[in-house]
């Protein structure tokens, strides 16, 4: 079972994990009204049910605990990869600006990408799209949109929902459920990553489909800004370059896990940011020395929002949309296969001995912990 990383309600499951980092969720956020926070501390009972289903042996046997990018179950000696996820309120840029053709490479872009992180190969996704009105184009849009991400990522699409529900949706939601294969000897987690390994990070292609709702706000409550403002900064117009959809890192990750020797996790950069570096199973941390350069779409967020770098780092992904860990004799051949793909990549820091899990973004002065950053000097105090 995957965390839910949108900027919705819906949050992490975070398991055992300690709930210190939900007591603080930016209040600029939350006058988005999202209050992740409340939503974590509403979930812990739900963990503790569920882990009552788990089967101890056999078949449906849960590999990994809640709280990693996807989870693996046993079926007949093998492992299927199941995660689940939804692109958030980016559905309502698509609304604003009546284009809904992208939007379903974004869901299968949020699925394929949390799955590979397991080291699972994705096979299929089916999709669930709750609708205020039914417009057939509109669906059409959408369908083609998911057909075009399944064509990105290998997969099928072999199934879906389309739920009416005006009295409870508002314009539409789109959520996607996955599934993929990985031998139970081949499952990554992270458990392996120590001290010294490298951090590979991949550029993104923009926001992604994280912090629309911040984005929104920035623009379009604070600011009155129009859908085809266009910022000298950017090289479309303002709703273009928000709706630009996800990437799909599926191809080069594959090839990478079949000839890589030495990659020992695999991070989808969404909410939380490079916190989701943390979240591997090895009690280390992660010293950031060399960023990517931000898009110029996250500057003129934290302009118009008025938001610290701390903030930015914890709701977006900063430029870097995937990190691979690996060890230091890794990283070129990493790096190559990633060029091959057209992915521009770069060493972007290493791993540290650290209990605590700390990640530390040199350049910004910022020390992160679970799902906050703070600049260091009051990290430390607050942190220990």
């Amino acid at each position: 079972m995957a965390r839910n990383d949108r900027d919705v309600v819906t949050v992490s499951r975070l398991g055992s994990q300690d709930r210190r980092s939900v007591e603080v969720r930016q209040e600029v956020y939350k006058q988005t009204g999202v209050n992740t926070a409340e939503a974590a501390a509403g979930l812990d009972h739900i963990i503790e049910r569920v882990q009552r289903t788990w089967p101890k042996h056999g078949p449906g046997r849960v590999i990994l605990p809640i709280g990693y990018f996807a989870n693996v179950v046993e079926s007949n000696g093998t492992g299927i990869a199941i995660c689940t996820d939804g692109v958030g309120s980016k559905t309502m840029i698509a609304t604003m600006m009546e284009k809904y053709d992208t939007i379903g490479i974004d869901c299968v872009a949020m699925n394929v990408n949390d799955m590979i992180c397991v080291g699972a190969k994705p096979l299929s996704l089916v999709d669930y799209i709750a609708i205020e009105k039914v417009d057939a184009s509109m669906l059409d849009e959408i369908g083609a949109g998911l057909c075009v991400g399944a064509e990105r990522a290998s997969i099928s699409i072999s199934g879906g929902e389309t739920a009416q529900l005006k009295d409870i949706v508002n314009g539409f939601d789109l959520v996607g459920m996955a599934i993929g294969q990985v031998e139970l000897n081949k499952v990554v987690c992270g458990r392996d990553v120590t001290e010294g390994d490298v951090v590979i990070g991949v550029r993104s292609n923009g926001i992604h489909s994280n912090g629309l709702s911040l984005a929104r706000k920035a623009f379009f409550e604070d600011q009155s800004y129009r859908m085809d403002h266009k910022f000298d900064d950017l090289t479309v117009t303002l709703g273009e370059e928000l709706l630009r959809p996800t990437d799909i890192y599926v191809p080069e990750a594959m090839e990478i896990l079949q000839s890589v020797e030495g990659i020992k996790a695999l991070i989808n950069i969404t909410s939380d940011g490079l916190l989701n570096l943390a979240r591997v199973e090895a009690k280390v941390g992660f010293e950031i020395d060399r960023l990517i350069e931000p898009h110029p779409i996250f500057c003129l967020i934290q302009r118009h929002a008025q938001v610290p770098d701390y903030e930015m780092f914890e709701v977006f992904n900063m430029g870097v949309g995937f990190c691979y860990v690996v060890d230091p004799k890794a990283e070129s051949q990493t790096i190559s296969i990633l060029n091959r793909h057209n992915r521009e990549a770069q060493r972007i820091g290493y791993a540290v001995s650290d209990p605590k899990r700390h990640v530390r973004i040199q350049e910004r002065n910022l020390l992160g912990y679970h799902k906050t950053f703070r600049n260091e000097e009051r990290s430390m105090r607050k942190f220990g």
